[in-house]
């Protein structure tokens, strides 16, 4: 098939220099989603009339527990064998390496003590309210991705194929990252609607919680079929690392779901 039916992809991942420091896509991305996050879960806690101090803890526990966990799950996930040879290079995060599994791990444990030491509110309540804004964060770092020109798919004839050309690509791959970005996008809007527009959702106690457990990591397992593996030991596994790690989550997500609806609502008193 002409190459030139194809999308030719050779954006610059860095916007501009300032001294010896360079501002990129993927770090201004990163940014902009949290600081959507925080409008988003400010104008849900005035919907509550919840506690409006509790939003600026919640808003350091979220960065720190994402940034950390999302390294953490990098480096012990995808490149243990590189980074515990080299383990002065786990703190340059800038050096690229984060992982959306991690960055769960991190987040629910950094819940886990936000509910016990801020709100003293079962860690349900906030997790079901925080996902909301975090499906759109992560919208917005798989856009970096895509501006960095990494985690693709494999080769395709699909007209709408991506030619990677900053990384000496000369056939077009499935630009994944757009796939998963649009369907965090369709998760961010199904969760927004059962949390402003429906009765009873946000009162289950972990059913917003399970939906998006269950549309992120169904979505991030499909697609993982049509993705490059991220290292090499994944080249013989019959499921890559991505989806292995996405199947604890879709059954958890299933289990609160079920579970929620079996129980009746929970209303705070503020």
């Amino acid at each position: 098939m002409n190459e030139f039916l194809f999308i030719h992809w050779n954006v610059n991942p860095e916007i501009f220099h300032l001294g010896p420091l360079s501002v990129r896509w993927y770090g201004l991305l990163f940014a902009t989603g949290f600081l959507l996050g925080y409008y988003i879960m400010e104008k849900m806690f005035k919907f509550e009339n919840a506690n409006e101090k509790w939003l600026d803890s919640l808003f350091m526990y979220v960065i720190i527990a994402t940034v950390v966990g999302a390294r953490l799950g990098h480096v012990f996930f995808y490149g243990w064998d590189y980074y515990s040879q080299h383990p002065s290079e786990i703190l340059k995060v800038w050096h690229g390496g984060l992982a959306s599994h991690g960055g769960a791990i991190g987040i629910l444990i950094a819940i886990w003590m936000y509910s016990r030491f801020v709100t003293k509110r079962s860690m349900l309540w906030t997790l079901d309210r925080l996902v909301v804004p975090v499906a759109l964060v992560a919208v917005l770092i798989r856009t970096g991705n895509l501006m960095n020109s990494e985690i693709y798919g494999v080769q395709t004839s699909l007209p709408w194929g991506f030619i990677f050309e900053r990384n000496g690509e000369t056939v077009a791959k499935h630009p994944t990252q757009i796939y998963e970005a649009l369907c965090y996008l369709a998760t961010f809007v199904l969760l927004w609607r059962m949390y402003f527009h429906t009765v009873d959702k946000k009162d289950r106690p972990g059913f917003l919680l399970g939906v998006f457990f269950i549309c992120i990591f169904t979505a991030r397992f499909f697609i993982e079929f049509i993705k490059e593996n991220q290292e090499p030991f994944e080249a013989h596994m019959l499921l890559n690392m991505g989806q292995l790690l996405s199947i604890p989550f879709v059954l958890a997500g299933i289990i609160l779901v079920v579970r929620a609806l079996k129980r009746p609502p929970k209303i705070y008193k503020n």
